[in-house]
């Protein structure tokens, strides 16, 4: 799977090593958590028994505190 991911970049030319760990951390953080998708969904999704595992692959990026604010400024 590495190999194919260096592949890819190197198409891309990006120039980052891409490994399946890094994939993971995308996924956690930039499609799935700044999407919405609640942590225990990411959980279940990257195959975690315990919600602190996946807060190591998925961290919160200020766009999603942004958006966030604003949705709970909007309630009030």
């Amino acid at each position: 799977m590495n190999t194919y991911l260096k592949e890819i970049a190197d198409i891309c030319e990006i120039n980052k090593d891409l490994t399946m760990h890094i994939a993971r951390h995308t996924f956690a953080t930039t499609v799935t958590l700044a999407n919405g998708v609640p942590i225990e969904t990411v959980s279940k999704m990257l195959g975690h028994t315990s919600l602190k595992t996946t807060q190591i692959y998925g961290k919160i990026i200020d766009s999603k505190i942004s958006k966030d604010m604003k949705k709970l400024k909007s309630m009030f």
